[in-house]
């Protein structure tokens, strides 16, 4: 169960000011469970009451949840002054407050991309205490090898000294399939190039336990499902439950 003032859902699920919000009261453009309401501080159950504006049903969740398949060229930022974020790829409507990518894609990097306003959800997948799995497809200039994923099991360290966490590699067609368990900078990448290989292309087909949708073409996104979001909810916990030893 979730209470919040009348106009500060209104804000939020209409995509107005608190202003505006008080005057569409004020004007009695807005019912509660069908009776027209004008105080702005009346409480509103989001499990159970029903809130309209000018007649449309307003969708009370408090949170939302997009898997977008990123295109290649979009930073994963929410603004920027010159270039296209990702968060231009959606409609005005489906843009809220607090709305941002859990964790990022380099600007060149494919595929999985979680969106939420949910920022208790975002903060424990990205902790580096949880080591949530992310699963890439890499494309490289010369072949994996068996040497490759022995050095990746092994846990990495950088040429500037930084220690990786031992990941998976599987040697694939024109390159390898990726699994790490943390979001250093830039990371995939600069483990081939330790391993004397260049990343031509990279694409993120796994997150937690989300699974890119082949049905989104790129710069397409959709609302998780309940049985998605249950599931990211009860991802990896740590590092024994989720890193390979």
């Amino acid at each position: 169960m979730a209470i919040q003032r009348l106009d500060r859902l209104l804000s939020d699920a209409h995509g107005v000011s608190r202003r505006e919000a008080k005057a569409l009261l004020r004007a009695g453009r807005v019912t509660v469970n069908g009776v027209p309401e004008r105080d702005p501080e009346r409480k509103i159950d989001t499990s159970c009451d029903t809130v309209a504006a000018d007649g449309t049903a307003l969708d009370l969740r408090p949170f939302r949840y997009y898997m977008l398949h990123k295109p290649a060229g979009i930073l994963s930022a929410t603004e920027d002054r010159t270039q296209k974020t990702v968060l231009e790829l959606l409609p005005p409507e489906a843009r809220r407050p607090g709305l941002a990518p859990v964790g990022r894609l380099d600007k060149d990097t494919t595929g999985l991309l979680l969106l939420t306003d949910d920022g208790t959800l975002a903060h424990t997948l990205i902790s580096p205490k949880r080591h949530v799995p992310k699963v890439y497809r890499a494309l490289l200039d010369a072949p994996a090898d068996a040497g490759m994923a022995a050095a990746f099991a092994a846990g990495l360290i950088l040429g500037d000294g930084t220690r990786c966490l031992p990941a998976v590699l599987e040697p694939i067609c024109g390159g390898a399939r990726i699994t790490v368990y943390e979001g250093k900078y830039h990371q995939v990448k600069r483990m081939c190039a330790a391993c004397g290989r260049t990343v031509t292309a990279l694409h993120r087909e796994r997150f937690g336990a989300l699974t890119l949708d082949a049905a989104l073409a790129p710069g397409q996104w959709r609302e998780l499902d309940a049985a998605e979001l249950d599931a990211l909810r009860q991802g990896c916990t740590g590092k024994t439950d989720c890193a390979p030893l």
